[in-house]
């Protein structure tokens, strides 16, 4: 007998999902004011030359953060991005992208 299909993909859905775990936003904010505020402002505004946040979304939070591990050059604050990414674990970059869309509107 097969398995229709679409009860396969409800099945690995279900499963992934028991095995990811919501971001800490507590742990965002913390590694925020330690990492972020700085360069970004501790309302996320930006300050200089250094970019607003306010009002991004978690996914473009963690596309950037994710670029800026990889060594990738995404704009003119690039090489100041790079090193403070590359050492931001999966959690991490979660836990940042949960705060500031949740705190920065």
């Amino acid at each position: 007998m097969k398995t229709p299909l679409f009860i396969v993909i409800a099945t690995a859905l279900t499963m992934g999902s028991a095995i990811v775990q919501a971001a800490d936003t507590s742990a965002g904010k913390t590694k925020y004011a330690d990492s972020c505020a700085q360069c970004h402002g501790p309302t996320g505004k930006g300050m200089a030359s250094f970019p607003s946040l306010a009002g991004r979304d978690a996914d473009y939070i963690t596309s950037r953060l994710e670029t800026y591990r990889a060594g990738e050059k995404v704009g003119s604050n690039s090489a100041l991005m790079i090193p403070n990414a590359a050492d931001l674990s999966d959690d991490d970059i979660a836990n940042l992208a949960a705060y500031i869309s949740e705190n920065f509107q």
